[in-house]
């Protein structure tokens, strides 16, 4: 099943049960992810499907702190609570740990020593780790490991 359908099976079932938070959040994740399916006007894969909600957490991220900075914290709750939403739909993330192992293992692969290679490196981890790496967090190690 894709997670478009599986969303909007977690709407109805939201909607049954009169949660309208959780409906109100959910609705929007449907929007973002038919919306791009339009946009590239085919299905989406897997890949395109997490892409969007990673897209979308983000997006509730920074809306959160921005509601939070402009003393708005009924907004900012929401935005909280759609974002752990999104973050039930999203593959669990490879831990700092084992991140660090890939990102050490990839540098001696590639025989990386310094920024420069940062790139080729990231890629590897990238697609090695696929959507269980937070590229944020790979960045920055990655550069701490290249700068040092």
């Amino acid at each position: 099943m894709s997670v478009l359908a599986d969303v909007q099976s977690s709407v109805k079932e939201a909607m049954k049960s009169g949660d309208k938070q959780k409906v109100t959040a959910l609705r929007m994740v449907v929007c973002e992810l038919q919306n791009e399916a339009k946009r590239t006007r085919a299905d989406l894969d897997e890949a395109a499907e997490m892409a969007v909600l990673r897209r979308e957490l983000k997006k509730r991220q920074e809306s959160m702190e921005a509601f939070r900075a402009g003393g708005r914290d009924d907004l900012a709750a929401f935005e909280e609570y759609a974002a752990g939403l999104i973050e039930t739909l999203l593959p669990k993330q490879m831990s700092e740990a084992d991140l660090s192992a890939l990102i050490d293992r990839i540098i001696a692969e590639t025989g990386a020593t310094s920024a420069r290679d940062m790139g080729k490196v990231m890629s590897a981890v990238m697609a090695q780790g696929g959507a269980s790496i937070d590229g944020k967090s790979a960045s920055r190690l990655v550069k701490d490991r290249l700068s040092s």
